[in-house]
C-alpha cells in the first residue's frame, strides 16, 4: 500500500498568526472570481462604492472586474480591521489567505475548476487550481490552523433548485453549513433558485437562519418580503456574535447562517426580479432547456429586465457582506465569544 502525505493545505502566515492570536478573521470564497463574475472592466460602480473604504474602489481601476473583486473584498475586511482569508485551490494546494497577486493569477486562468467540497481530493491530485464555492470555502473554514475560521462572508448561498421535484437538485452548500461550524453571512439565496424550498431545507436540517436588523430572508439582489422569515433577528453585529457563540456551546459543529439584506442604495425591486426570472423560466420551458442549462437562462434574463444592474447590486452585496463579516468577527472577540 502506498501511503501518500497529503499535504494540501497551505495557511499563510498572517492567518496562522492572527488565527493563534484570537483576532478577528474572515474567510472570503473565490467561485465568485473564476466562474460568477465578467472578466472585463467594471462600467458602472454600485452607489454603494461611494461609502466604502479608497482600498476597494482602487481594486477596481484597470482591472478586470472579476480579479478585481478578488483584492476589493480583502481590502474591505482589512478596512473593517480584520484579517482577510481568501481561500482557492492553487496548483493543487487548498490555499487559506490568497495573496492579492495570487488572486490575479488566479482570475487570469483559463483552464480552472470550480472547486466544492467534494472536489478538493481529485484537485489537489490532479495539481488543478480553481475558485471555491460556499461549500469548499466552509471546508477550508473547518480544515483551518491553527485553529477553524469561524466568520465566513459570500454573497449568495446555494440551495434547492427550481423543479426540484422533476430532479432533486440541491447544493451542496446546505450541508456544509449546517455541518462547517462558522457563521456564513449572507444575503440569502441566489435569485434564480427555488427560495421558499430552500428555507425549508434549512429548516429541515437545524440552520437557524439569522436576519441582521431584519425578520426577512433577503432574496439575494432584493430585500425580500414578509412571505418569507428568518428564524431569529440579530440587531447589529455584537447580537449576532453571542447568538452564534451560543449556537456553538450547545453544539460546536453546527454553522449558522447570518442574513443580511442587500444595501438599499444598490438593491433591486423585488417584483421586479421575480417578473425577470418569470420571463427566464418562460423561455426555457418554450426551448426544452433542463437541469444545468436553465441557470446561465435566468441569469440572462435578470440581467436583461435590470438593464445591467444586476452586476453592480451582486458586488455591492458581496462587499458589504464582507464587512458586516468583520463587524461580527470583531464583536466575537470583543465579546469573549
Amino acid at each position: 500500500m502506498h501511503h501518500h502525505s497529503f499535504d494540501f493545505i497551505r495557511v499563510h502566515p498572517e492567518v496562522r498568526e492572527a488565527l493563534a492570536a484570537r483576532r478577528p478573521v474572515v474567510a472570503l470564497e473565490t467561485a465568485a472570481v473564476t466562474h460568477g463574475l465578467p472578466r472585463e472592466e467594471l462600467t458602472r460602480f454600485p452607489r454603494y462604492f461611494d461609502t466604502v473604504a479608497p482600498t476597494v474602489r482602487e481594486a477596481f481601476r484597470g482591472r478586470p472586474a472579476n480579479a478585481a473583486l478578488g483584492r476589493a473584498l480583502a481590502a474591505a475586511v482589512r478596512a473593517e480591521g480584520a484579517v482577510p482569508a481568501t481561500v482557492g485551490m492553487m496548483h493543487g494546494k487548498l490555499v487559506i489567505g490568497l495573496t492579492d497577486d495570487e488572486v490575479d493569477e488566479l482570475a487570469a486562468m483559463r483552464s480552472v475548476r470550480k472547486i466544492s467540497s467534494r472536489d478538493v481530493a481529485a484537485a489537489h491530485v490532479d495539481g488543478a487550481s480553481g475558485g471555491t464555492t460556499v461549500a469548499g470555502t466552509i471546508l477550508a473554514c473547518r480544515l483551518s490552523t491553527p485553529t477553524r475560521i469561524r466568520v465566513f462572508a459570500t454573497g449568495g448561498i446555494g440551495g434547492v433548485h427550481r423543479g426540484y421535484a422533476q430532479r432533486p437538485d440541491i447544493s451542496a452548500d446546505l450541508l456544509e453549513i449546517r455541518d462547517g461550524g462558522t457563521m456564513v453571512v449572507t444575503a440569502g439565496a441566489k435569485s434564480i433558485l427555488d427560495v421558499p424550498a430552500t428555507l425549508e431545507m434549512l429548516d429541515t436540517l437545524g440552520v437557524a437562519t439569522v436576519g441582521y436588523g431584519t425578520g426577512h430572508f433577503p432574496l439575494f439582489l432584493s430585500a425580500g418580503t414578509s412571505a418569507l422569515r428568518t428564524s431569529a433577528e440579530a440587531r447589529d453585529a455584537r447580537s449576532a456574535a453571542f447568538i452564534f457563540a451560543a449556537q456553538q456551546a450547545i453544539a460546536s459543529e453546527r454553522g449558522m447562517l447570518l442574513c443580511v439584506p442587500p444595501p438599499a442604495s444598490d438593491a433591486l425591486p423585488t417584483e421586479l426580479m421575480e417578473a425577470a426570472i418569470a420571463e427566464g423560466l418562460a423561455t426555457c420551458a418554450r426551448g426544452g432547456v433542463t437541469g444545468a442549462e436553465v441557470t446561465p437562462v435566468l441569469l440572462a434574463a435578470v440581467a436583461k429586465a435590470t438593464s445591467g444592474t444586476s452586476l453592480a447590486t451582486n458586488l455591492a452585496v458581496l462587499v458589504h457582506n464582507a464587512q458586516v463579516g468583520a463587524h461580527v468577527a470583531k464583536a466575537m472577540h470583543a465579546g469573549g465569544a
